[in-house]
């Protein structure tokens, strides 16, 4: 299934407007949320096609977040793309065991994330 309408959740400003401004100029509908918590509930509401996770959030964290959302019966079938800063090989591990589909780290390359996306479709 072609992705259409993807859930930005980042809680900088800065990378909401980049990802948002990146995926609509590509024929994306975007979402956006600016934490864990408000991420999981645009995801059960609107049910994205696909959701970008930012890890450091205050709150709930972009780990927590994700293991929610792969765990939760209404959301589990959308896959997640973390995008962060965190570089270490271990954090890559874990944000891959809590569920996510792809890892990618800050400063996200334009075509790198633009080509993951269209290959989940």
């Amino acid at each position: 299934m072609p992705v259409k309408r993807v859930l930005v959740i980042d809680d900088s400003p800065t990378e909401r407007f980049f990802l948002t401004d990146l995926l609509r100029k590509n024929g994306y509908e975007v979402l956006a949320a600016e934490t864990g918590e408000s991420g999981i509930a645009v995801a059960r509401e609107q049910k994205p096609d696909l959701i970008l996770m930012d890890v450091v959030m205050p709150g709930l964290n972009g780990f927590q977040a994700t293991r929610q959302l792969t765990r939760d019966e209404a959301t589990k079938s959308i896959p997640v793309i973390m995008c962060t800063s965190k570089t270490q090989e271990t954090d890559r591990v874990w944000g891959m065991r809590q569920g996510a589909i792809d890892y990618l780290v800050k400063p996200i390359v334009a075509e790198t994330l633009l080509a993951k996306i269209q290959s989940l479709g």
